[in-house]
């Protein structure tokens, strides 16, 4: 299998050259099961799972039992702080715990699939090392102008691509990633994907196998 490329860009948006791609990493085999599940199980470890209520044994009052046990001609009772009394605590707790396992293996693939959906997509772009010399907004815009690919886009660069982040970060439907940070939700969220030279590399090592 012939290694993929993607367009080295320069600093107006235009290909300079072209990059060669790890073949493992970039033209993986796509499985929209693996990715369904992986960016599922990144949605939900986002979930504060704050929302409670207090059960039986939280609400204040009810400590002594109602009335006697037998011969009030009513149901036994131990306590008003039982669920069916008006005042009582919750007899179904919400759920607060919303994890799904995946396994190491089935991430890798899925994290390898949407990058290399990207690259078959033509969607995928490398921002060339030297493109932005100091930070400008403006420059960042026109070179996305100029790239012509669709927003939102998914921007991925090392902490010391310090242009780079200062260029793009105020842009609207532009998100700004470490390749620490990569998830397989962002890269199915982004219609295109730029990542920096030096941010490359690191990239590629999170997705060998």
């Amino acid at each position: 299998m012939a290694a993929p490329k993607a367009p080295i860009l320069d600093s107006a948006g235009k290909k300079a050259k072209d990059a060669t791609l790890e073949a493992s990493v970039f033209a993986a085999e796509v499985k929209p099961h693996l990715v369904h599940e992986t960016v599922r199980a990144e949605m939900n470890a986002q979930r504060a799972g704050t929302r409670t209520l207090k059960s039986r044994g939280l609400v204040a009052g009810g400590r002594g039992k109602p009335w006697r046990q037998k011969g009030t001609g009513r149901a036994r009772a131990g306590t008003t702080r039982a669920p069916q009394w008006t005042g009582g605590g919750s007899a179904f707790m919400p759920r607060t715990n919303f994890d799904v396992k995946v396994n190491r293996k089935a991430r890798k693939a899925a994290f390898r699939a949407a990058l290399s959906s990207h690259a078959q997509a033509g969607t995928l772009g490398v921002i060339d090392g030297s493109a932005f010399s100091e930070p400008s907004t403006k420059a960042a815009a026109s070179f996305l102008e100029a790239w012509g690919k669709e927003l939102p886009a998914l921007i991925v660069v090392r902490e010391d691509d310090e242009q780079i982040i200062k260029s793009f970060r105020n842009l609207q439907r532009v998100l700004l990633v470490t390749p620490a940070d990569l998830e397989v939700a962002a890269l199915v969220w982004a219609r295109s994907l730029l990542v920096s030279e030096s941010a490359l590399e690191d990239v590629q090592n999170r997705g060998a196998a």
